[in-house]
């Protein structure tokens, strides 16, 4: 049994959410965490959870919503979570100066403000960091609090650094890419930090690359990872899965 520790389903996306997650079932994709980093997608999430026993529920403001998100969205925010048994965290949040860097300290302080959320809520984090591994690593140093970084593919200084906080690191469809230095990177990341995502609908893996993603090709990425660990995916499907249930306090029969 996989899960797939982070993707998105929107009816924006997929004409068929029914076939989306049966096509996860019949590759052994049991159960599913989706994020909803939006207004209209925190709301979408939340509505598929409650249809579907098997999804679970990151919830939080995406850094690109800095600029529209404001101090009563954060406490309608936590009241959600704190009454929705489905939330296993808080999250995507973190930083982007990838597509926005007129804006750091704004992105900082609201980084910062969900990040107290998580830990009133005693909830673990989903981290988006582009272009800003630095800030981003000073204030979970800071925090001194747990979680995963979403959609690794940094170098191994910086996945070390991360690992030195305690954080998973979370791998996707780009450790099956041509030119990736990830394909290195993993082979020195410990077995037991590792979480398996799709970030679907975007970066699909190879030999699907550049079309939509969905949470059926989980497999693929854990072959691909498996491959390059020298290990059996089996080991790899077992001790994954078993990372997600601890983190994400997922109790599973």
């Amino acid at each position: 049994m996989f899960i797939d520790t982070h993707c998105h389903l929107s009816k924006d996306d997929y004409e068929d959410i029914d076939k989306v997650i049966n096509n996860a079932k019949n590759e052994k994709v049991e159960y599913l965490i989706i994020s909803g980093c939006d207004k209209k997608s925190i709301k979408e999430s939340i509505e598929i959870s409650n249809k579907y026993p098997n999804v679970y529920l990151a919830l939080g403001y995406h850094p690109s919503e800095t600029k529209i998100t404001k101090n009563e969205d954060l406490i309608e925010l936590e009241n959600i979570i704190k009454n929705n048994n489905k939330v296993v965290a808080v999250g995507e949040i973190g930083l982007d100066y990838h597509w926005d860097k007129d804006n750091k300290e704004e992105q900082i302080m609201l980084f910062k403000k969900q990040i107290d959320i998580a830990k009133r809520l005693n909830l673990p984090i989903v981290i988006h960091s582009r272009d800003a591994f630095q800030d981003t690593y000073d204030i979970l140093k800071e925090a001194n609090y747990k979680g995963v970084i979403h959609c690794f593919s940094g170098n191994l200084e910086n996945a070390k650094k991360y690992l030195s906080l305690g954080f998973y690191l979370g791998i996707g469809g780009v450790i099956t890419f041509k030119n990736t230095n990830l394909k290195e990177t993993i082979k020195e990341i410990p077995l037991d930090k590792i979480l398996l995502e799709t970030d679907s609908p975007y970066l699909a893996p190879t030999p699907y690359r550049g079309e939509q993603n969905e949470p059926k090709y989980i497999p693929i990425i854990a072959n691909e990872i498996a491959k390059n660990k020298g290990i059996k995916i089996e080991e790899l499907e077992q001790e994954t899965t078993n990372n997600a249930k601890k983190l994400f306090n997922i109790i599973i029969s």
